[in-house]
Formats: C-alpha cells, sequence, structure tokens
C-alpha cells in the first residue's frame, strides 16, 4: 500500500509537475482483478479501488494498519462506477449498479468484491476513514441519493451534486461522500472554487473518454497549479488547496472527505478574481 505524506504549502510552492503528481495523484488505482490502496496522512484517509473480473476480491488487511482486519478501527464507503456488481459483508450481499453507495461500519471483518458479468465489470472505488462509533451497514441507490442542481449551462458548470453520505444521509463517523455528474455541454466542477480547513477532500474522475483528460487545478487560491488526469484518475486535495477541474470532454467524479466535522457546506468559498 502507497503511503502518502502532508505537504505544506509554502513547500507546495516549489514543486515541478513530476513532484506535484508523484505527492498528490493516485493513478492506477484501477487495474483488472486486483484491489488497489492509498494510505494518506491527510486525516488518515485510505483511497482505494477494486475491479473483480473474473474472479472475486477481497478487502485485505495491510500491515501498515496495524489492525487485525481492515476495518477494525475504520468505516468505508464505496460507489460503483462500472457494470453490476456485489459486495460481500460478513456473509450478506448488497448488489450495487452503477452510481449505487454502500456503506460499511467499522468492525466487519471480511468485505469480497465481486462482478455480475465478466464482460462489464464492476468499478469499486472507495474511501476509509478511521472511525470512532459503530454505524450500521448502509446500501443507497443513485435513485435515493439527495440531488442539488448547481451552476449554469452559460458558464459551462451545470451540474448535478448526489450526495449519499452526509449529515442528512447514509450516517458515519467522518466520511462524507457523493458525486457529481455534468450535464452536455458543461465542463467546470467546483467553481467557483473553495477551500475546507478543517477537512481533507479526494476527488475520482469517470467517465471520461480514453483520448480527453481532465484539468485538475489545486493550490491555495494565489498560488495555484494543475494537474492532467486521464479517466479513473484520483487526486488528493489537502485542507488548504482548493480543488476543481475543467475538461476536455465530458466527465463525471466522486468526491469524498473526512476530518472535524459532516457539514456538507463547511468551506470558505473564493471569488474567480481571486485565484491565480
Amino acid at each position: 500500500m502507497k503511503v502518502l505524506h502532508s505537504v505544506h504549502p509554502d513547500d507546495f510552492k516549489s514543486y515541478d509537475t513530476v513532484l506535484i503528481r508523484e505527492r498528490f495523484l493516485l493513478d492506477n488505482l484501477v487495474n483488472g482483478d486486483e484491489v488497489n490502496c492509498v494510505y494518506t496522512h491527510y486525516d488518515r484517509m485510505i483511497i482505494g479501488a477494486a475491479q473483480p473480473v473474473t474472479k472475486r476480491l477481497e478487502l485485505e488487511n495491510y500491515p501498515e494498519l496495524r489492525a487485525s482486519y481492515f476495518l477494525e478501527r475504520r468505516e468505508i464507503g464505496i460507489i460503483n462506477v462500472g457494470g453490476d456488481g456485489t459486495i460481500l459483508v460478513d456473509g450478506q450481499n448488497f448488489n450495487l449498479k452503477k452510481l449505487d453507495c454502500l456503506y460499511i461500519g467499522k468492525g466487519v471483518k471480511q468485505v469480497h468484491f465481486s462482478s455480475d458479468n465478466p464482460g462489464t465489470p464492476a468499478v469499486f472505488y472507495f474511501l476509509s476513514a478511521p472511525a470512532h462509533a459503530l454505524y450500521p451497514t448502509t446500501l443507497m441507490t443513485h435513485a435515493e441519493s439527495a440531488k442539488v442542481k448547481a451552476g449554469d449551462a452559460l458558464t459551462a458548470n451545470l451540474r448535478t451534486i448526489n450526495k449519499y453520505i452526509h449529515l442528512d444521509g447514509i450516517k458515519s463517523c467522518q466520511l462524507v461522500m457523493g458525486l457529481t455528474i455534468l450535464s452536455p455541454g458543461s465542463i467546470w466542477n467546483t467553481m467557483p472554487a473553495h477551500v475546507h480547513g478543517r477537512r481533507m477532500e479526494a476527488y475520482f474522475y469517470f467517465d471520461l473518454d480514453k483520448q480527453h483528460r481532465v484539468v485538475h487545478y489545486m493550490g491555495e487560491g494565489n498560488e495555484t497549479r494543475h494537474i492532467w488526469m486521464k479517466n479513473h484518475d484520483a487526486v488528493v486535495s489537502p485542507p488548504w488547496s482548493i480543488h476543481a477541474g475543467s475538461g476536455t470532454s465530458s466527465y463525471n467524479f466522486i468526491w469524498g472527505m473526512a476530518g472535524e466535522n459532516l457539514d456538507y457546506t463547511d468551506m470558505d468559498a473564493l471569488t474567480i478574481a481571486d485565484l491565480q
């Protein structure tokens, strides 16, 4: 399991492209018949993906956790961005279609991932954070998620925010998780940008054609940098950094946070004129 350490914003100002990608970009998460995880020192968030194709995959324990099993002291949120699949949770099956979400609370000992059809395998993207209390395993379909319209077609950022794990949705200790679907012709996400010093955030881009890219913007508002990202790439955003993106084609993305609170609206907004 790769480990990412925290970065100070003053140090970040001197980073070149290679170092920015090394310290924040999470690529190669999605590979057939593999579970891949990255442990970050931003609120101890683990970011990962499982793509079962020809066999069932297990969420195994890692030595870095110093735990008896993966979820001994952790919770996890999982969203399927591929074909139909099944997650086996301590002997109970949960069927997830594309864009469905499953929350699993701490104390669950066994989690297995499988695809219903190897020709169209599921892609399970997940976020895991430390947990101090037990909340029940909960499945929420995409249709059941809370939906908020945002942006405008005139500014190319008309989008639907789908909230799954949040104060008024699936209960958790500190995870907040959902996904954003951009309307046809819109390419901007999270603009105007914001930061939230009480929480870290991670983005995962999907439904992006192979030949196209998303330009992800990060850094302090007056010291922005960018990363070119492809389909199924994830990126870590420290509490001091903005997180926004624009695509060369249509795309969608999963957002997720961990930190001091579960308030989705806890953010410090920047105007477009503030950005440099």
